[in-house]
């Protein structure tokens, strides 16, 4: 994975949890799922999924990563692939789009395309 800035690792990181909280926002809203309430707060992103536990997202600078904390599969390290323009774990190799959209789905009970990889 390609190295990236300082200020190119905040762009990312910040866009993709900002298209993460809108989508959520949406689809809360226009599915008329009320299992989840999802909140976005100096670089954190909370997901409350009833039944299901809280997913934490959050962005980890020094280490130009994303973490996600999962009620289901646990905690993992995101980085940035600036290639596949994704985030991948390096020890799953799954991105943390396919993560969410794979988990969220179930939980969920519908059939999600999260707006990241």
């Amino acid at each position: 994975m390609s190295e990236l800035t300082d200020q190119e690792y905040g762009k990312v990181a910040e866009d993709t949890l900002n298209s993460l909280l809108v989508y959520l926002e949406d689809i809360s809203d226009n599915l008329d799922i009320e299992e989840i309430d999802v909140e976005y707060t100096q670089g954190v992103l909370t997901l409350s999924v009833m039944y299901i536990g809280t997913y934490v997202i959050n962005k980890q600078p020094p280490n130009k990563q994303i973490w996600l904390s999962s009620p289901i599969s646990g905690p993992e390290r995101y980085d940035f692939d600036q290639t596949k323009n994704a985030w991948f774990c390096r020890h799953t190799d799954e991105s943390l789009g396919a993560l969410l959209t794979r988990e969220l789905s179930k939980a969920l009970k519908h059939k999600l395309v999260l707006p990241i990889k």
